[in-house]
């Protein structure tokens, strides 16, 4: 452990300001990132749900410490934990083509949570370093994982069309490019006004293939009114 935070270990005026800081720094660092991919939870949730977690673990401590109420003192932080999930769970959603987003924001509110109780116990270095860690994911890796997918061996793609025979040109246009077909689903939009004809297929790409541009390839064909990869 670092020893400048030594004298920060036990519950004082000044170790409590420093505590609820950090976590609003670190909460505020983690949601800002969120809230500049227009994320539904952004720097003001993360700062409250840290501070609200450090809050809590710093609660029990004061009443086992000051007032003598000897309990478990992790029992308060294993209910924020699970009351963030039921938050996180509403930043989930499914959108009309079955498509999930919002698990990378549900998983920071979560982690936010996390760290605000380790900031509150006094545990500064792993509460700073998993900011950082957090911080990391989020920003590096996600790149990586974008340029990852841009060259996966396998895809959904949900497009919807006008007729049979823009169905038709589009096999056609698969067989063309040497992609094939692992599974096709056929059905009716429900969300559209006209209720346009759409199709769901899992393709398997070869090695030069890539995803955006086998988008640009299918929208571009006569009769594809949308596409694009669930």
């Amino acid at each position: 452990m670092i020893s400048f935070f030594d004298g920060l270990r036990s519950v004082t005026l000044l170790s409590v300001t420093v505590r609820m800081l950090l976590a609003v720094l670190c909460g505020g660092m983690i949601g800002i990132e969120r809230a500049f991919k227009r994320r539904p939870a952004g720097l003001r949730t993360h700062i409250l749900i840290c501070l609200g977690a450090a809050m809590t673990t710093l609660t029990s401590q004061y009443l086992y410490l000051n007032l003598h109420y000897y309990t478990d003192m992790a029992r308060l932080g294993a209910q924020v934990v699970a009351g963030v999930g039921f938050i996180g769970a509403g930043t989930i959603i499914v959108t009309r083509r079955q498509r999930v987003k919002g698990l990378t924001t549900a998983a920071g509110l979560w982690s936010s949570a996390v760290i605000g109780l380790a900031l509150g116990g006094g545990f500064y270095e792993g509460g700073v370093f998993a900011t950082a860690l957090v911080l990391i994911a989020e920003l590096i890796f996600s790149r990586i994982e974008y340029r990852v997918l841009d060259h996966v061996p396998e895809v959904n793609l949900y497009m919807e069309y006008t007729d049979k025979d823009c169905l038709e040109n589009v096999l056609r246009l698969y067989r063309e490019n040497d992609l094939k077909i692992l599974d096709m689903e056929i059905t009716r939009s429900k969300f559209s006004e006209n209720h346009n004809a759409c199709a769901i297929f899992t393709l398997r790409l070869h090695k030069g293939c890539r995803i955006r541009q086998l988008l640009d390839l299918v929208g571009a064909a006569e009769g594809v009114i949308s596409v694009e990869e669930l």
